[in-house]
């Protein structure tokens, strides 16, 4: 058996980053430290940090955290209401918000401030979503597909500027597929693409490999928006396809592959990814 990585996987910046900022808050300090939802995407990873004191808490119950605690904002942002209620209670808070995520926040409340109309591509039920509607003014449109894009009927439009940007781990290909029919309704319309390069670079690095490789097998959160997106481009792209959280998830079909492809999300660590791939061969290995 060969088992072959995809260029780009596991572990973005921002996740690393949101990781390492707990666990460096859990190292310094003996008093509890929250994470306002969970911190990423990632079973595993959220039961490691939860082990060594990480309390996960969603924003609706903040009221539940004690004056002066300490508070972890995700890699996905908040919406300013929330951080507002974390320093009316003192809370010392740790902002590991994305820089990506934090840019698009900027950026929606800028053209927000005009009374512009401001279309997000995104998913309604994703935290990084949330956190940017916070930002956004009366004329805030999300666009979760092509077919509401179709729907999308905007009123004043030739008055205002319309803006299109993306939450930050969308498909590359749904968002200029949203651009090409909105342009088709609103000529003047302003395309910021601002999908993170990773999540584009992850998602093309997954189709070169499944031009390669007998089976694909995703690693990740089955929670995890960017995973289930690449889990989509598998099974589009390979005959054999399969989205496990770790080893133990490995379908038995995949033991008995001549090549087999490994890509993983961005909530994915390094340990979970090498965990896979040398479950695999060791039971290739034994075979022989």
């Amino acid at each position: 058996m060969k088992v072959v990585r995809a260029e780009v996987l596991g572990f973005c910046f921002g996740v690393r980053r949101a990781v390492e900022e707990a666990k460096k808050a859990l190292c310094e300090n003996t008093s509890t430290v929250y994470s306002l939802g969970p911190l990423i995407h990632n079973e595993s990873v959220l039961e490691k940090l939860g082990k060594s004191g990480l309390k996960i808490i969603n924003e609706e119950n903040i009221e539940q955290i004690k004056n002066e605690s300490i508070v972890i904002i995700r890699a996905h942002g908040v919406e300013p209401s929330v951080i507002n209620q974390l320093k009316n209670k003192n809370c010392k808070i740790i902002d590991a918000t994305c820089p990506r995520v934090k840019a698009n926040q900027k950026m929606v409340q800028k053209y927000s401030s005009n009374n512009n109309h401001v279309i997000l591509t995104g998913d309604m039920n994703h935290g990084e979503v949330k956190g940017i509607a916070g930002y956004a003014g009366e004329n805030f449109h999300l666009i979760q597909n092509p077919e509401e894009a179709k729907r999308l009927e905007l009123k004043d439009y030739a008055e205002k500027e319309i803006i299109l940007l993306s939450q930050t781990t969308f498909s590359g290909t749904e968002f200029e597929e949203i651009e090409t029919i909105l342009k088709k309704k609103y000529p003047s319309l302003t395309v910021k693409n601002t999908i993170c390069p990773a999540t584009n670079e992850r998602q093309q690095a997954l189709i070169d490999l499944c031009k390669n490789v007998n089976g694909i097998l995703v690693i990740g959160g089955k929670s995890s928006a960017n995973t289930k997106r690449l889990f989509q481009i598998a099974r589009d792209n390979c005959k054999n396809a399969a989205l496990i959280q770790n080893k133990d998830d490995i379908p038995s079909i995949f033991y008995t592959l001549e090549t087999v492809g490994l890509t993983a999300g961005a909530s994915t660590p390094d340990d979970i990814i090498e965990e896979v791939e040398n479950t695999l061969l060791l039971s290739y290995n034994k075979k022989l």
